[in-house]
């Protein structure tokens, strides 16, 4: 079989407060959206915004740190894979869609304690157990200061 590639790269601003639920074997899942925009002009030449919005979808330690850093509002870098699931609505019997980012990176871009401006992430939430680092965990031994660090 040919390879492929189900890659997919966002930066956005979090459309509401992740919803954190749990599996019924324990991990923990965060749902949220996330906007982009991208501007072109219209048929008069005025430039014009349009928003697309992304339904997100994090497991484990992923979801933990969307939990606890992440709220309305907030910029994220987000890698994961397209998915697409689907089922029938119990009420009208119809078959729904719903195309979904299962996450595998995240890199928060927005301060969440108040202004020291830095930012933590999780390379590869899926895979990884690890937590985030702060800048003085990643670089204090290569005699790089806090103060250095320009975010």
């Amino acid at each position: 079989m040919a390879k492929t590639v189900n890659k997919v790269i966002l930066l956005g601003n979090v459309g509401k407060d992740p919803e954190i639920k749990s599996t019924n074997g324990g991990t923990l899942v965060a749902n949220l959206s996330l906007a982009t925009s991208d501007r072109c002009k219209n048929n008069g030449g005025e430039w014009q915004e349009r928003t697309e919005w992304h339904n997100l979808v994090a497991y484990a330690r992923g979801a933990e740190i969307l939990h606890d850093y992440v709220k309305k509002g907030s910029k994220l870098y987000v890698e994961g894979r397209i998915t697409t699931r689907s089922w029938d609505d119990k009420e009208t019997g119809k078959k729904v869609y719903r195309t979904e980012i299962i996450v595998t990176d995240i890199s928060l871009l927005s301060t969440t304690d108040g202004g020291n401006g830095r930012a933590r992430s999780s390379r590869d939430s899926h895979s990884r157990s690890g937590g985030h680092n702060d800048a003085a965990e990643d670089y204090g031994e290569l005699g790089i200061l806090e103060s250095d660090v320009p975010f």
